[in-house]
C-alpha cells in the first residue's frame, strides 16, 4: 500500500488541528475587499490518491478563488497547446528572490519574466492563452481543466468585480513594462485574462483533482510537461520561500493569496488545502503546516 493510502481520517484530523493552531494569528489578504471577508479559522483539506481513495476533512464546502494556484495550470495548458520551446522563450524558470509582484525584479531582468509562478510571468502567459478575448480565453481554459480533471471550476464573477474594483497598481506597472519590452501583444487583454483566470473558483476537492493531473500518468497530459510543471512548482511555487520548503517538505507545491495550496506527491496523489491566513510572503500558513506534517509523518519527500 502506498504511503498516502495508509492515512486515516483520525490521523488527518489530529494533524489538521495542529496546523490550524499555527495559522490562528495570521491575517487574510485585505487588498481585495471580497477576499478580506474570509475567516482565518477556516480550514479544509482533500487528498486524492492514485488508488481512487479520497480523504477529506474540515470546511470542505468552502468555495474560494484559486488566485495564483491557477498559474501552475495555465503553464500546463500552454505547454500542452504550444510546447516547451515556445513557452520558455517568453518566460524563464529561475527562482525569484523578490516578492511575486516585484517590478524591480522584472527591471533587473531586463523585462524577461524570471518564472511563470510570479505575476510578470503569469501575465505574459495570459497574453498567449488561446481565444479572441479575455472572456473566451478564460472559458476555454476553464472547460479544458474541468474536462481533463473531472472537477467543477467556474469563474466567480462577484470576486472578479472585487478584483477589478481594486486593480493592482503593481500588476499594471508590470504589464506596462512588459509591453515596453515587447512581451505583450495587448496589455488590456493580458491583464483582463490574468484577473479572470485568478478568479476561477472551486472547492478544495476540485483543487485536489487538478493536482492529480500532475501526480501520475493519466493518459491526458504529456509526461514531459508534467515533469516540467512539477519542477517549476518545486523551485518557484512558493515564491522566495520555495527553496526553504523544498528542503523542509520536498514536494512540488503552489500557493495562492485566496488561501489555496496544492502539493503533488508524484506517483501517489495530490494534497489540496484551503487556509486563508497568510504569511508576509503570501503563502497560506496552515496549509503549508499541514503538508509539512504529512510529508514528515508519511515520509513523502521526493528526495527520499
Amino acid at each position: 500500500m502506498k504511503r498516502l493510502d495508509r492515512l486515516t481520517t483520525i490521523e488527518l484530523s489530529a494533524w489538521v488541528q495542529q496546523a490550524k493552531t499555527k495559522a490562528e494569528h495570521e491575517k487574510v489578504i485585505d487588498r481585495i475587499p471580497l477576499l478580506a471577508l474570509a475567516d482565518s479559522a477556516w480550514f479544509a483539506v482533500h487528498i486524492c490518491c492514485e488508488s481512487g481513495k479520497n480523504i477529506s476533512f474540515g470546511d470542505t464546502a468552502c468555495v474560494f478563488p484559486l488566485m495564483s494556484v491557477i498559474k501552475t495550470f495555465s503553464l500546463l495548458y500552454l505547454l500542452e497547446h504550444l510546447g516547451a520551446e515556445k513557452i520558455f522563450r517568453w518566460v524563464g524558470v529561475e527562482q525569484s528572490d523578490a516578492p511575486f509582484n516585484s517590478l524591480e525584479q522584472l527591471i533587473s531582468d531586463r523585462g524577461h519574466p524570471r518564472n511563470p509562478m510570479i505575476n510578470s510571468g503569469a501575465i505574459t502567459l495570459s497574453d498567449k492563452l488561446p481565444g479572441k478575448d479575455a472572456n473566451q480565453r478564460t472559458l476555454l481554459f476553464c472547460q479544458w481543466l474541468n474536462q481533463l480533471a473531472g472537477c467543477q471550476l467556474s469563474l466567480d464573477e462577484v470576486m472578479l468585480a472585487s478584483v477589478r474594483l481594486t486593480r493592482s497598481t503593481a500588476n499594471e506597472a508590470i504589464a506596462n513594462y512588459l509591453t515596453e519590452a515587447g512581451h505583450l501583444e495587448n496589455i488590456e487583454t493580458a491583464l483582463d485574462t490574468y484577473e479572470q483566470i485568478c478568479c476561477i473558483s472551486g472547492r478544495v476537492e476540485d483543487l485536489a483533482l487538478l493536482g492529480k493531473l500532475l501526480a501520475f500518468d493519466n493518459g491526458c497530459i504529456s509526461p514531459q510537461n508534467r515533469r516540467i510543471v512539477n519542477a517549476v512548482m518545486l523551485t518557484c511555487g512558493l515564491y522566495e520561500a520555495s527553496a526553504k520548503f523544498a528542503v523542509r517538505i520536498g514536494l512540488p507545491m503552489k500557493s495562492g493569496i485566496g488561501g489555496g495550496l496544492v502539493a503533488i506527491v508524484p506517483s501517489e496523489g495530490a494534497i489540496a488545502c484551503y487556509s486563508p491566513g497568510l504569511d508576509n510572503i503570501g503563502n497560506p500558513v496552515g496549509a503549508i503546516a499541514l503538508v509539512e506534517v504529512l510529508a514528515q509523518e508519511l515520509q513523502l519527500s521526493i528526495f527520499g
